[in-house]
């Protein structure tokens, strides 16, 4: 068994070992002949009988059969793979001289190339790489030339439409903004007095004086944006009250230019009693018509917990006249208070003025406060109305005698 191992190694250090050392492939073998002898020292000592004898010489022809075959498939791939870098340093000195030989070039391409027959197949061949090359370079760059202006064109005709748009809507506004301030300002003169009353700081909280100002400041650009507005006064407003600061967060440096008349004395002190109407909710006497002589007054002053008789009050004082808008004339009210903002006052009493037409005017009354306008006699619809409202409520009385009974039931069956 020694002897055949000996002999083992001095045939691989001899004959094997010498030939993978010229062929590059010595570092390969060193494991491959351990391996070898550890599989024939267990092959040795797992065999049952001690007659059988190793057949070196077949062994050897084995061996040197394997390693031809690695040696001859390793030393083509170096053939190949220095053939390919031949060929690819052929290409590159062909560039340099000048030819016509593509940039970049597949393994394919220069497998096929190197197939080539001759040197003017060669050279037709890289032509017509090279050639197929700049058409695809040139088809892209049109493509993304015309890209480029596609997007160009695109984004001046939006410029430009922009910038019309822009102008137009500059030159518009400013415009209209020139002509309702001329109508403003000729009302200023020859319009029709409309005050609204700054008296009533006391009686609301801060939040609702802020909700005020919101409202007068709408009612003040509807009045402006109207075909024959008012001439806003806005009397008892002092400096520095909640209302003076109100309105100067709004406005802010547009406060001194507004074309209305700003006092802190009452109006009983510049217009005369006789033509002054405070329009309140809580008036007895009911508005009938729109009367141009006449200076309305209206209460600014917006309150949740919807205070009662503090401007019908105030107007008895100072002894004026009092009016209230006919909504039960004209609408079937729902129940709840007959209180409407300040810009929707200005809504009805504007269509008023212009037209004089009350169902067009109190179309500005929130749809949800009113069932609909009046078209039959006042009493038919209450009746009706109260018809109504006894058919629902017998219907609910109804439906909760019949959930008492279902309840009922099922307790006496519980228990």
């Amino acid at each position: 068994m020694q002897s055949a191992n000996v002999l083992l190694k001095k045939i691989i250090r001899n004959s094997v070992l010498p030939f993978a050392a010229q062929h590059g492939m010595k570092k390969d073998l060193f494991p491959l002949s351990r391996t070898l002898s550890l599989s024939l020292c267990l092959k040795q000592d797992n065999s049952a009988s001690p007659s059988e004898k190793l057949d070196l010489d077949a062994w050897k022809k084995v061996m040197k059969s394997g390693l031809q075959e690695e040696v001859s498939e390793t030393v083509s791939e170096q053939k190949e793979l220095s053939t390919l870098a031949a060929a690819r340093e052929i290409l590159e000195m062909w560039r340099l001289a000048g030819r016509s030989v593509p940039e970049n070039i597949t393994e394919e391409q220069l497998k096929t190339f190197m197939e080539c027959p001759s040197k003017s197949a060669k050279k037709k061949y890289l032509k017509y790489l090279h050639l197929k090359e700049l058409y695809k370079k040139n088809d892209k760059r049109k493509m993304d030339e015309k890209r480029e202006r596609r997007l160009e064109t695109q984004k001046q005709a939006s410029e430009t439409d922009e910038t019309k748009r822009s102008s137009f809507m500059c030159l518009w506004a400013n415009t209209m903004d020139k002509a309702y301030s001329w109508r403003v300002a000729q009302s200023m003169i020859f319009g029709q007095p409309l005050i609204f009353d700054m008296s009533y700081e006391k009686d609301m909280s801060v939040r609702e004086v802020a909700n005020t100002v919101r409202q007068i400041v709408l009612s003040e650009g509807c009045n402006r944006r109207s075909v024959d507005p008012f001439h806003i006064h806005f009397c008892n407003l002092k400096d520095d009250s909640l209302y003076h600061k109100e309105f100067i967060k709004h406005y802010r440096e547009a406060w001194g230019r507004l074309l209305i008349t700003v006092t802190d004395q009452c109006y009983t002190d510049i217009f005369p009693k006789d033509k002054l109407i405070y329009l309140t909710a809580d008036s007895p006497k009911v508005m009938k018509t729109f009367d141009h002589d006449k200076i309305y007054i209206v209460g600014s002053m917006v309150d949740k917990s919807i205070k009662t008789g503090v401007s019908l009050a105030r107007a008895k004082r100072l002894g004026l006249e009092t009016a209230a808008l006919p909504l039960e004339k004209y609408l079937l009210w729902n129940s709840g208070a007959k209180n409407l903002t300040l810009d929707q006052m200005m809504h009805i009493l504007l269509t008023l003025k212009d037209t004089g037409d009350w169902k067009k005017a109190l179309e500005f009354v929130p749809k949800r406060k009113y069932c609909g306008f009046v078209s039959r006699p006042v009493h038919e619809l209450k009746k009706t109305l109260n018809l109504i409202n006894t058919l629902k409520l017998e219907k609910r009385q109804e439906e909760a005698r019949r959930q008492f009974a279902k309840n009922y039931s099922k307790k006496l069956t519980q228990k």
